[in-house]
């Protein structure tokens, strides 16, 4: 497969593809090799860009940092308070946000360390006998969870089926969602979509289908930006997203659910290829919590500690891949 061109640029596609493809971020190698080159998964430089994702780069450096038994937090805890909080708090710093950075990155079960994470989960969290599991809570995490666990590999177990359950019947009557009960839908409640979005389509139920189906014209109904045109973050793009919406969050989710042919994603896709630079990639532009008027605090009043993979302000490998997947479903399904 030839890789994209730009007449008015010859030459930059090139450089910014050799830049993605650097042995030093595998991850982002594997899916430019895949998702952008077309490689299929048995092709040798695929295999090896997959082998080494636990070895080098992001995915290797968040697990050096986990615990032996599958955890971040420096201890499992010992009371009631602890075990609430257990594998969510800190915000962006405990076990889900690192394992749902790793699930993106493309480890799955077979790697023994994400198997000890998911087994904590499970036992912690997906139970139904406790007071402490995620069928009780908001869609945000309910949504990060099911993705996370689908895409380590879990997608077929009854407990995980029991999360995407409860995202159907949560799913508001405009066929959106929200974290605020009786409320109408946003946009910024994207989990939801992106979870049925890691679903097989042949393993989807016709729930599912219909729920996502709903979900993704609520989006096109806003133009994937309408209620955030006066809110800058959403026009600033993230990695780690943890459960913030922007621009490119919604045109990632929509279009790889096969909705890029749409007209009403004009508006967002004009926006991506604005915030192009002239050497042909995109930039982190900024670290959550990415909020106007200064940094979020978490439940407890604390301020939240941002974390990223790269650095804001500079050319970032994760965005550029990201940026480059939208561009080219949209191409192809022209």
């Amino acid at each position: 497969m030839t890789r994209p061109s730009d007449p008015e640029s010859p030459g930059r596609d090139r450089s910014t593809f050799d830049w993605l493809l650097e042995d030093g971020q595998p991850a982002v190698r594997y899916f430019t090799l895949v998702d952008l080159l077309g490689r299929r998964e048995e092709d040798p430089e695929v295999r090896r860009a997959r082998s080494r994702i636990p070895k080098v780069g992001w995915a290797a450096q968040l697990l050096r940092r986990q615990k032996p038994k599958g955890h971040w937090e420096a201890r499992e805890p010992t009371d009631l308070r602890g075990w609430t909080r257990f594998l969510q708090f800190p915000q962006f710093r405990s076990t889900m946000w690192p394992a749902l950075v790793l699930a993106d990155l493309g480890l799955t079960a077979r790697e023994p360390r994400i198997r000890r994470t998911a087994e904590l989960l499970f036992r912690y969290k997906l139970r139904l006998s406790s007071p402490f599991n995620f069928y009780t809570e908001e869609v945000c995490a309910v949504g990060n969870l099911a993705r996370m666990l689908t895409r380590f590999g879990y997608g077929e177990d009854r407990r995980v089926r029991k999360l995407y359950d409860w995202l159907i019947e949560d799913q508001r009557e405009d066929g959106g969602w929200n974290c605020a009960p009786d409320r109408p839908g946003t946009l910024d409640c994207w989990e939801a979509l992106a979870a049925f979005s890691s679903v097989p389509k042949p393993k989807r139920s016709r729930k599912m289908e219909a729920a996502l189906e709903r979900g993704v014209e609520f989006y096109l109904e806003r133009s994937l930006l309408r209620e955030g045109e006066r809110y800058e973050p959403w026009f600033r793009f993230h990695y780690p997203t943890h459960y913030f919406y922007d621009v490119l969050v919604g045109l990632d989710v929509v279009t790889g659910l096969g909705y890029s042919q749409d007209r009403r994603l004009r508006p967002a896709l004009r926006v991506l290829a604005e915030k192009r630079r002239p050497d042909g990639r995109w930039a982190l532009d900024a670290v959550h919590p990415d909020v106007e008027g200064g940094l979020q605090k978490d439940y407890e009043g604390r301020e939240i500690r941002p974390w990223s993979l790269e650095r804001a302000g500079r050319p970032s490998k994760w965005i550029t891949l990201s940026a480059l997947r939208v561009q080219r479903r949209v191409a192809e399904a022209s």
